[in-house]
């Protein structure tokens, strides 16, 4: 059964309440995934563009949509296993309720997902990380579907060739589940950590406002956001777009703004970094129907 056939592919589906942005066109065909078992026998034609969209907290879907099929994973697909010292969570499952169910568990080493809105498919992609912790740090492995053979695959962190904000996994790939190493610890000790990283990020980030976190990574020895504030960016606008004025590695978007806004945005800091200083800021977040998806 081809993937535009199944009976719950719907057509035109509006993207932009799924991101963080709230901003952004339609899917052209988008099918809501129930369990693993709806995955089998789909088949998707090689020139289909597939995107699996978990919470949307990392991406800025073109205005004019995605001309292919959206996946979601949903919570059948999130279930997270205390088994020993190691967590199994499946692909769909939320960051911040896996580090949750983890401290409840007496297992340290996952409360620094609880900084991370986004699912544990999105961190094993792009290896996530925040406050010195990164997910190939507790890693075990992860099986993988080929979302164009059918075929699945446990992949150790070697495997995936993770690094900062890297796999080689691609557009493809599906992150059926994670299974992650713990430590002994305590839900009172896991819980203090977790209270310390959102006070943190409530200090330093924009809240209340639509944005997909950090734009750019790091570059090597440095922080992104120190470099566009060193060069008085904060503030800089396209459209409704602008860099925040409270971490300058955040881009921000008002009632107005369009994704084209922040697609622009994000080239202009970018080219702007990169005459001034050499440096070329690479995006961390990902842009998905746009001519070019790199900004």
């Amino acid at each position: 059964m081809t993937a535009i056939d199944h009976p719950r592919v719907r057509r035109d589906v509006p993207l932009a309440p799924l991101t963080t942005y709230k901003r952004g066109g339609a899917a052209a065909w988008f099918l809501d995934l129930d369990d693993p078992d709806d995955l089998e026998g789909l088949v998707i034609p090689a020139d289909m563009p597939v995107l699996v969209l978990g919470r949307g907290s990392n991406l800025v879907v073109a205005d004019a949509g995605f001309p292919g099929l959206v996946l979601r994973p949903g919570s059948g697909m999130g279930r997270i296993v205390i088994e020993g010292d190691e967590v199994v969570a499946g692909g769909a499952a939320a960051l911040p309720l896996l580090a949750r169910a983890a401290a409840q568990a007496d297992r340290g080493g996952l409360s620094w997902y609880v900084g991370i809105p986004g699912s544990v498919g999105g961190a094993v992609r792009m290896n996530a990380g925040c406050h010195g912790s990164e997910t190939v740090d507790n890693l075990v492995d992860a099986d993988i579907r080929d979302l164009r053979t059918g075929e699945t695959r446990t992949a150790t962190p070697a495997e995936l060739d993770l690094s900062y904000r890297h796999s080689n996994l691609t557009d493809d790939d599906f992150v059926l589940s994670a299974r992650y190493r713990t430590t002994s610890s305590s839900r009172s000790k896991e819980e203090a950590e977790m209270r310390e990283i959102t006070r943190w990020r409530k200090e330093r980030q924009p809240g209340g406002t639509h944005n997909a976190g950090s734009v750019f990574k790091n570059p090597a020895g440095d922080a992104a956001g120190r470099i566009i504030d060193s060069l008085g960016l904060k503030g800089l606008t396209s459209g409704g777009a602008s860099v925040s004025e409270r971490h300058a590695n955040f881009i921000v978007a008002d009632d107005t703004a369009t994704a084209g806004d922040i697609h622009t945005l994000v080239g202009e800091v970018r080219r702007r970094v990169a005459d001034a200083t050499g440096i070329d800021l690479i995006p961390e977040i990902r842009f998905v129907g746009f001519a070019e998806e790199d900004a």
